[in-house]
């Protein structure tokens, strides 16, 4: 299968607007919308009362569109999840396998700094959403492999461990700017600094990694509620 075979698409998870009429159209858009805003505010433990409420349709009209919070969230971050795996697609296609690893590091961290809701979309846990939880699967396993690949090539540090991909994210998640500009560059900074640290030719001995779960990244609390 081809990256663009495998890439989301709005409209292609949650039942999409094909066919929909002009008002029913709006308000799905307008639900979309909304919800993007929320997620964004407030994390995905927002009730799917308050965005009907917000979004000025009835909580039928919701549920009708999407039948379950994990629909609704599959259907706002369709983008940045197509993105995110087209981005761990590109780079296993490079023949730079340390060019690859950088790229993705720097491209989700930029991602995390911009939209912290898509961050908690990616790690939250949503049963009926098998959508998420497989393209979350290829993206770890095609980070897997550019791992692999990079210290093989001598380039990455020997003991970089997958759960330090967690870590990075915890890190990176911890900017705090008084606009997305100023969060994009701190976190530019940031990366250029752990890239440094990981390089094989920088390496010095480190504490053992520490086990730690993807969605450990965000407070528990923005996992509850998610179904």
């Amino acid at each position: 299968m081809s990256a663009a075979d495998s890439r989301l698409s709005t409209g292609s998870l949650a039942g999409g607007p094909v066919g929909l009429r002009a008002d029913a159209r709006h308000n799905r858009d307008r639900i979309i919308e909304v919800a993007r805003e929320l997620f964004a505010e407030r994390g995905l433990d927002v009730p799917m009362t308050a965005i009907a409420r917000r979004a000025g349709v009835g909580v039928a009209t919701l549920y009708r569109r999407f039948p379950t919070k994990g629909s609704l969230v599959t259907e706002v971050f369709a983008e940045q999840f197509a993105t995110c795996v087209s981005v761990v697609d590109d780079a296993l296609a490079d023949p730079d396998p340390w060019r690859g690893f950088r790229t993705v590091i720097e491209r989700v961290c930029a991602m995390q700094a911009v939209d912290r809701g898509f961050t908690t979309a990616f790690t939250a846990a949503f049963p009926d959403a098998l959508d998420i939880d497989r393209e979350r699967v290829r993206a770890l396993h095609g980070f897997a492999e550019l791992t692999r690949r990079a210290k093989e090539a001598g380039r990455l540090r020997a003991d970089f461990a997958l759960d330090d991909l967690t870590l990075l994210l915890m890190a990176n998640g911890g900017i705090v700017a008084d606009s997305a500009e100023a969060a994009v560059a701190a976190s530019r900074r940031l990366v250029a600094y752990l890239l440094t640290a990981f390089r094989a030719d920088q390496a010095e001995p480190l504490p053992p990694p520490v086990p730690l779960r993807l969605h450990d990244v965000v407070h528990p609390a923005a996992n509850s509620g998610a179904r």
